[in-house]
């Protein structure tokens, strides 16, 4: 299904335009692999490490990861429903200071940012093209679920780079 970056809220235009499939479970299957690949490449002795002063450690970016995630999808399912109720936004820094990040091994995080990836695809599987285009609201911006699925991806897609190019000077 085709995306119209005129339809999509501002705030999340730049994680779209970062996206170069298509089709919605290609862009999930193609950016949960490119995660996995970094993550598998970090360092252990790097996995606290912050690029700057106020910054996330890397696990707790990963935390980051699955947390909205979880978010995105939950949106997905809501809008797919056909919910009309105005979902509220989340404050990712007020999330972030309750991860628990520091208490889970990387080996973990891993595991769990792989099962959210694939209950994620499952739950993108199972919209037919009238779901996939059905709109909702959130924060009071109306979005489509097809357009959350590459919002998804986009989001992840962005925090590989940062991760990539911040954490770990590849």
């Amino acid at each position: 299904m085709f995306i119209n970056l005129e339809t999509i809220p501002s705030h999340f235009k730049g994680y779209v335009k970062l996206v170069e499939q298509s089709d919605v479970l290609q862009a999930l299957r193609i950016s949960g692999h490119r995660i996995m690949e970094i993550v598998h490449s970090i360092p252990d002795a790097k996995k606290d490490f912050r690029y700057a002063d106020g910054k996330w450690t890397i696990r707790e970016v990963l935390c980051h990861l699955i947390d909205t995630e979880r978010i995105f999808a939950y949106r997905a399912l809501r809008f797919a429903r056909n919910d009309k109720t105005n979902l509220h936004s989340f404050d990712e820094n007020a999330y972030a200071l309750h991860l628990n990040a520091t208490g889970r091994s990387m080996g973990k995080i891993a595991d769990e940012m792989q099962h959210v990836r694939r209950s994620t695809i499952d739950l993108f599987e199972s919209f037919n093209e009238e779901m996939l285009a059905r709109k909702g609201s959130a924060n009071n911006h109306e979005i489509s679920v097809v357009a959350m699925g590459f919002v998804t991806a986009g989001h992840e897609i962005h925090h590989g780079k940062i991760l990539k190019e911040r954490y770990l000077g590849a």
